[in-house]
């Protein structure tokens, strides 16, 4: 009972609180949270209140926020800014004529709009980074800052260098692209750039940038050892390498000098080859001391005489140098130092001036005061005076001129020059111990053409050696005409040669008919000087034929070779009664023979192994020739053979053949008795 009246209390009052709130909120309306973007103008609305008839509203709290209102419009009396201030409270009261009010709580929220630009905290940044470093070692980072919150920046490099890269657009963190080398590139400036809109472009956004310089020092490392000077740089595999050439000295037989050597192309110095850091360097003698004629100073390299050299002649020592306090950086050169007798003598020319005249590149210059003679330039040196003064060792130069040269006393122009007198002088000079002379030289330069030496050959000869060459073309020509028409006409010989071979060929077959016995060509034996053979006389050469049985024809056989000693217009065939009595030895045979006076040749076709065919020679009907030349011999009668010897059913053949193709030509010559 007790709680049943205590809730219905506490209804009522809640009747009685929330009543006039209910009535309040007829009074006015507006949104509870508005947005509104910074950088706004000044006047313009930020929210528009309703409110009732006779009901005013106002700000309650108007100099505290940044807007003011103009009859029920709530406008902004100030630029709003992100950065400064993004939540702003309005509190909007609305009264009745009868004093009901109502507050309204309007908060504006300010919107953040990219209106500033990047930032670095540096304009410039100083970094050191060792030389040699891998590509792709990642360096220190570069950010910037913005402060429109939310914006995402974007960086670039915008050096013309290409040692350095980003990791990424959006991370600025130097990156190597490229070995440093310190003695190529000490140092490098990179200009690092930084924008809050994507680089590929803005959209249309508004875009700010901001820039930052990197100054990147590259520092030398100890990879190089020392360098003696002067050298040669040479890069081998990306790596420098300084070549030293040596040094060289010269001091006196028996005499010690007491100040350091002069060496050359210089003092003997090294240098650290990393110059970054320019290590201290220490000499010392590695070889060649042996004796101890010299010392070197450990710091300056200076080179000095410890004991006189008592021996001529060459000693070549090898210098040391090492960094300190990294000895395993060093470097070895060579110093030759030549032991000479002393010179006690000055070169001196002949003639304190000289004149001359030159008249074109390349010509040698003449003395006018010697018949125009060749000039020549000559020091005398009395250390030499039992070879008449010559010294080896000197050589000759002009000074003030590099338009001439001297080649071995004698004065060359080797650059065209116009006409004129040059007062120059001309040096001697001894480089085994450097002592030298000059003296004056005068030099006419003429343009006009260079006399025709003795034994030349002028314009006339020129031409008449032109004209004699013409005449000799001229009379090859008609010789070569002349060799065309004789070769020519031997053609047509040679085939009259061809006709008279087929006129032979047919007497043949009608002389004897077509005969079963195998003939042979011996053409290789027709020329036989041998000894020996007994076969055949003179150059016609022997006649193979092969010997067959049957009957005998003397008048037949004696026809047919008188037939055809009178077609070959040869001598008839014959032979000597001392021919006859001689054992003829065949030298084509049906098989391999191997007693001595035999030349024989076997041959593997055309011989029938059954038939008991023996192959004999005729001898040549000609006498040899060195019998025609003897007065006191007699002619040697001619004799036919006889039946007794030749047989016409033997199958006797008298055969010239044609050579091969290449061959140099005989027609064919083929007669059959």
């Amino acid at each position: 009972m007790d709680a049943s009246r205590n809730f219905c209390f506490f209804f009522l009052a809640l009747l009685l609180v929330f009543l006039p709130a209910a009535e309040a909120q007829e009074l006015c309306s507006a949104r509870t949270t508005v947005n509104v973007k910074e950088n706004n103008a000044v006047g313009d609305v930020v929210e528009t209140i309703t409110v009732a008839d006779g009901v005013t509203a106002f700000l309650e709290n108007s100099a505290d926020v940044p807007f003011t209102l103009d009859g029920n419009r709530l406008v902004a009396k100030g630029v709003l800014d992100y950065e400064t201030s993004q939540i702003h409270e309005v509190t909007v009261k609305c009264r009745t004529e009868t004093g009901l009010e109502m507050i309204l709580i309007i908060l504006v929220l300010v919107q953040n709009v990219n209106d500033n630009a990047p930032e670095f905290p540096k304009d410039t940044y100083q970094i050191q980074v060792k030389e040699l470093m891998p590509v792709g070692t990642l360096l220190e980072q570069f950010p910037a800052t913005d402060l429109d919150e939310d914006t995402t920046l974007f960086y670039r490099l915008t050096s013309e260098s290409n040692y350095f890269g980003l990791a990424s657009p959006e991370n600025p963190q130097l990156v190597i692209q490229n070995v440093l080398d310190y003695d190529k590139v000490p140092s490098v400036e990179v200009l690092l750039y930084a924008q809050d809109t994507p680089l590929s472009g803005s959209g249309g956004q508004v875009s700010f940038t901001a820039t930052a310089t990197i100054q990147v020092t590259v520092v030398d490392v100890d990879n190089r050892p020392p360098w003696f000077q002067p050298c040669n740089k040479h890069v081998v595999a990306g790596a420098v390498v300084c070549q030293n050439t040596g040094y060289t000295g010269r001091v006196n037989l028996n005499e010690m000098q007491a100040e350091p050597l002069t060496l050359k192309p210089g003092p003997l110095h090294a240098i650290d080859g990393d110059v970054g850091i320019n290590e201290a360097i220490v000499y010392s003698f590695l070889s060649g001391n042996e004796d101890g004629l010299f010392d070197i100073n450990p710091n300056t390299g200076n080179v000095t005489m410890v004991k006189a050299a008592d021996v001529l002649g060459t000693i070549s020592l090898t210098v040391l140098a090492a960094q300190t306090p990294s000895s395993s950086q060093f470097a070895t050169t060579s110093l030759t130092v030549s032991v000479q007798v002393k010179s006690l003598h000055i070169p001196r020319f002949q003639r304190p001036e000289y004149q001359c005249v030159v008249a074109s590149v390349g010509a040698m210059a003449t003395d006018p005061t010697n018949k125009d003679e060749p000039l020549q330039i000559i020091a005398l040196d009395d250390d030499y005076a039992s070879v008449g003064g010559i010294n080896p060792h000197i050589v000759y130069g002009v000074i003030g001129s590099e338009d001439f040269s001297i080649v071995n006393g004698y004065l060359f122009m080797t650059t065209n020059l116009p006409e004129g007198t040059l007062s120059l002088q001309v040096e001697a000079v001894d480089t085994s111990n450097e002592e030298n002379v000059r003296a004056q030289l005068s030099v006419e330069v003429k343009s006009e053409k260079a006399p025709i030496p003795p034994g030349g050959f002028g314009p006339g000869d020129m031409a008449a050696l032109g004209a004699t060459l013409g005449v000799l073309l001229f009379v090859c020509a008609v010789i070569i005409g002349v060799l065309v028409c004789r070769l020519q006409r031997g053609k047509a010989d040679w085939r009259k040669i061809h006709e008279a071979s087929v006129f032979r060929s047919s007497v043949g077959q009608g002389l004897g008919g077509e005969k079963q016995g195998v003939q042979y060509t011996n053409e290789a034996f027709q020329h036989d000087d041998d000894d020996d053979d007994d076969g055949g006389v003179g150059s016609g050469g022997p006649f193979v034929t092969t010997a067959k049985e049957g009957p005998a024809n003397d008048s037949a056989l004696t026809s047919s070779v008188r037939a055809l000693g009178t077609l070959l217009d040869t001598d008839n065939i014959s032979q000597t009664s001392s021919d006859k009595e001689k054992e003829v030895k065949p030298i084509l045979t049906k098989e391999r023979r191997l007693e001595e006076g035999y030349k024989a040749v076997w041959f593997k076709e055309d011989i029938d192994p059954n038939a008991k065919e023996e192959v004999v020679i005729i001898p040549d009907s000609r006498a040899d020739d060195s019998e025609d030349e003897d007065d006191d011999a007699a002619p040697a009668k001619r004799s036919e053979p006889s039946l007794a010897e030749l047989d016409l059913d033997s199958g006797l053949g008298v055969r010239i053949e044609d050579p091969a193709e290449d061959s140099e030509g005989d027609d064919v010559l083929d007669v059959d008795l």
